[in-house]
């Protein structure tokens, strides 16, 4: 971690983390294509609890990136200790809490689906009943889809991202072969998209904990759970930017939502929702890909920082936005020509895809910023700056996309443009957010360089 060249220090690490990223958004992209063969209102339905399954990754996260990277930076202090018995309490405060969002859920269910947009003022009655059947199943899930992401997170942080890649790579194809079983085969429909999703889950929560006892990862004991304040506080310090960020974009989704649903005419409400929900998707997949080159710098950032290797962690930061600037300027190319075909994939009604390709293409114009806003906000976030952290989570899709997407519609008034603008006009916003403050990061990092220097001297 201190030694080998950090370009290819962090390219080795990233080629599993892309991977496990693009895994995750296969998960969504699996359920909605077949959902999709199903009709519109299964896919508005599915798009509908969306949020739901976001809030549980939301949290997963929470729990996942706090205990990872203080075991970062643990283990680059040498505190193999401290950084065992934080494997054992981040997991453990994980599957505690996936079990208290099944009962919450359950508990709640009427209200939940009342607050996701799921009734029938807003969208048809059949969509409602698939938002239902599809959420009473997801739930099941929940404690599952918390500890996965925990231990995926702590594996990728100790440096072995391949173990968590062939995990969440044999729950996705799980998830690919049982949804067309289970759906059309079966005939369960919605129903069944939602059991192969967390069948998938199941498999990879199963697979990341025998990679945890196996393997010379730090070992998972309930007997070391150990949730004093010093380890909460650390959880919260490192994850809290990052269950700002899951938890945002959840809300921005249910705002999106409710306002792709209000700017048409009722009888185009599914259809509005359903594309939304669709290009969404298809640009969180590629977002994805750069987001999991980035998670190969985030175990460099902390293990060189705790190290108090500064250098380091300046190349490795520059390295990664110079890279994912490229990625995502080839993306929104291809996302912006393609937009249509990529559309009709999921779902072949006309107006879906009219609707779902000028959203995905809007969404191109502004994708090349994003890379800014999220390199630097895992550097802030690995470096235990959790303010700064917190700051860019917030950035996107709280501070700008929200207030944007509730105001620009009712101003233009003019169908769905409001809709179309809100997300590149608040990544535009972000990016200016992120732009001082990565400024300040570099000089942060060649400060305490030459500190360090005249330390030694």
């Amino acid at each position: 971690m201190t030694t080998a060249p950090v370009h290819r220090l962090i390219c080795s690490l990233a080629v599993p983390t892309i991977i496990t990223m693009l895994v995750t958004g296969l998960y969504n992209m699996v359920d909605t294509y077949f959902v999709g063969q199903i009709g519109t209102e299964a896919t508005a339905g599915v798009g509908l609890v969306f949020p739901v399954m976001a809030i549980i990754q939301a949290f997963g996260f929470f729990f996942g990136m706090g205990s990872g990277n203080f075991i970062s930076r643990s283990l680059g202090a040498h505190n193999h200790d401290e950084a065992q018995t934080m494997a054992s309490t981040g997991a453990v405060c994980a599957l505690i809490f996936g079990a208290f969002m099944l009962l919450a859920g359950y508990v709640f269910e009427n209200a939940l689906l009342f607050v996701l947009g799921a009734r029938a003022e807003l969208v048809s009655e059949l969509t409602v009943s698939y938002a239902r059947e599809y959420l009473s199943i997801i739930l099941m899930g929940a404690p599952f889809s918390c500890l996965s992401f925990v231990l995926n997170n702590q594996l990728r942080f100790q440096g072995n991202a391949m173990f968590s890649m062939v995990a969440l790579a044999a729950g996705a194809v799980i998830n690919c072969v049982l949804d067309p079983i289970f759906i059309f085969t079966l005939g369960l429909e919605v129903k069944g998209a939602a059991i192969a999703t967390i069948a998938g889950q199941f498999i990879s929560c199963a697979l990341l904990y025998i990679s945890c006892m196996k393997s010379d990862n730090l070992k998972l004991h309930f007997s070391e759970f150990t949730p004093s304040a010093y380890y909460l506080k650390n959880i919260a310090i490192g994850g809290t930017p990052s269950l700002f960020r899951q938890s945002l974009s959840s809300l921005s989704t249910l705002c999106l939502n409710a306002a792709a649903g209000a700017a048409v005419a009722a009888e185009l409400a599914d259809k509005s929702i359903a594309a939304f929900s669709i290009s969404s998707k298809i640009m969180f997949f590629a977002f994805s890909a750069v987001i999991g080159f980035g998670q190969g710098f985030q175990p460099v950032c902390g293990f060189n920082y705790g190290a108090k290797r500064y250098d380091r962690v300046r190349e490795g930061y520059l390295f990664c936005l110079r890279f994912g600037f490229v990625a995502l300027l080839l993306l929104s190319i291809l996302g912006f020509t393609f937009a249509e075909p990529l559309i009709a994939l999921f779902r072949d009604d006309p107006e879906v895809v009219e609707i779902g390709k000028t959203a995905l293409r809007f969404q191109c114009v502004s994708f090349t910023l994003l890379v800014l806003l999220s390199v630097t906000n895992m550097a802030y976030q690995n470096m235990g700056k959790v303010v700064g952290a917190t700051i860019l989570a917030l950035a996107r899709q709280g501070i700008t996309f929200i207030p944007v997407i509730l105001i620009l519609p009712r101003i233009l008034d003019n169908g769905l443009l409001g809709v179309y603008l809100a997300q590149p006009i608040a990544d535009v916003l972000a990016f200016f957010i992120a732009l001082p403050m990565a400024i300040k990061l570099l000089r942060d990092l060649r400060r305490m360089e030459k500190e360090l220097e005249n330390h030694k001297q």
